[in-house]
């Protein structure tokens, strides 16, 4: 089994001190993989996602990127870590060229590890033909594949998503959806946050379900797809210790 390139541990937190969101939640996504978080609007998905980040306060617990703890770093530190976050919203700058807002994301990469932008109109071609457009003129599928080649721009060993197919057509969700299993093959790992949950479990390797704040159950996605407590604890109608 792959190494852990993330892993929380107990962490309890929110936006709010006294008001924890997150209650001794403990994850870990490893390396080329696709980790997923599900869960009932309010279980704590993105906010997992923006503690790692460096968004939300850490009450307690920590986080760890590839055994070197970063609980409490700020969000300026992420490409410093090898992490890239795309956000649900906003992760496009719409009034400047595509171009532009590659040539942004480049720069948070550290010294000589940024991806040229040629690589990345060869994963992207639909960006490629639009470089000169600006990006605020793009279909909505074709937004989440900008906002994810900027995260790539600058060289990450793990992505954070959150809920990257909200808003989408059917058929632009597939596409992202599957466009992040592919970067897995290339060594990225991926936390992804998701509503699309049929969808996104058939191309993630591990699930985790959060419900009220904890992580109520956790396993192989594809064992977890046909387990009809999913349903359950998804619809916040159960809860379950945690595997």
């Amino acid at each position: 089994m792959p190494d852990p390139i993330l892993a929380a541990e107990a962490v309890t937190a929110g936006y709010v001190p006294d008001l924890p969101i997150l209650k001794n939640v403990s994850l870990a996504a490893r390396t080329g993989q696709i980790t997923l978080i599900i869960g009932p609007n309010g279980a704590g998905k993105s906010t997992l996602i923006k503690a790692v980040a460096g968004l939300v306060h850490i009450n307690s617990g920590r986080i760890l990127v590839a055994g070197r703890e970063i609980t409490g770093q700020s969000a300026d530190r992420l490409a410093s870590n090898g992490i890239a976050y795309v956000p649900q919203n906003n992760n496009i700058f719409r009034s400047l060229t595509i171009e532009q807002n590659l040539t942004l994301a480049a720069r948070r990469a550290p010294a000589q590890t940024g991806v040229p932008l040629e690589s990345l109109y060869a994963q992207f071609p639909a960006l490629a033909d639009k470089r000169r457009d600006k990006a605020g003129t793009l279909s909505g599928g074709q937004r989440q594949f900008l906002a994810i080649a900027m995260a790539l721009a600058a060289a990450p060993r793990l992505i954070l998503m959150d809920e990257p197919s909200a808003g989408l057509s059917p058929k632009a969700a597939q596409e992202v959806l599957e466009h992040a299993r592919t970067l897995t093959a290339e060594g990225v790992s991926i936390l992804l946050v998701e509503q699309n949950v049929n969808q996104a479990m058939r191309l993630a390797d591990h699930c985790y379900i959060f419900a009220e704040g904890r992580n109520q159950l956790d396993g192989p996605a594809a064992e977890l797809l046909n387990d009809p407590v999913v349903g359950e604890i998804y619809l916040g109608g159960r809860r379950v210790g945690a595997a």
